[in-house]
């Protein structure tokens, strides 16, 4: 399918892709890519923001690596360029101990966002699970996640989910410091 990413993963190690996809408007605008490619007018029509806004950002993806132009198009004399996503998926390092996870910050803003009234689940859950227990869990999410990803359907609305499960320092016992 012309647009369709080549390469199945991008794995973020630079600062300059930190950097990158560690701002919510460039969050957004890969959200939008996910959709089919698209030139910096429509990502600004979409995102509600100005074109040169729009342009700086797509040119940050760009040099990040996270995003290409996937084909072009002459109007009027004007090439208008369509950019894709670079990889099927992007691959973050561990998040730094003691600083937020990038993914769950643009999760919160993007749940923040929602329109009212919109379907939602949200639910927090705290357990105790042994070592074994705990990587089942997380091999049955993930395979769930999976799933979920396969259902796709691009002519329904969209639907985001993140997830979390993690051991948090646990100040019920001795040795939690």
């Amino acid at each position: 399918m012309p647009g369709e990413p080549e390469t199945d993963a991008v794995q973020l190690e630079t600062t300059e892709q930190l950097r990158a996809v560690s701002n919510l408007v460039r969050h957004r605008i890969l959200a939008v890519l996910r959709d089919g490619p698209a030139t910096i007018t429509q990502l600004a029509e979409r995102l509600g923001l100005a074109k040169g806004s729009s342009s700086y950002h797509v040119r940050t993806l760009e040099r990040a690596g996270l995003i290409k132009v996937v084909r072009t198009n002459k109007v009027r004399g004007v090439v208008e360029r369509y950019y894709g996503h670079a990889a099927r998926r992007i691959v973050l390092p561990e998040p730094v101990p003691g600083r937020p996870d990038v993914l769950m910050g643009h999760a919160l803003a993007d749940l923040a966002e929602a329109p009212e009234g919109s379907p939602r689940l949200v639910r927090m859950q705290h357990t105790r699970v042994s070592a074994a227990k705990f990587a089942e869990f997380s091999e049955r999410l993930t395979a769930l996640l999976d799933e979920i990803g396969e259902a796709r359907d691009n002519d329904e609305d969209a639907a985001s989910l993140a997830v979390m499960f993690f051991r948090p320092r646990d100040p019920g016992r001795p040795d939690a410091g």
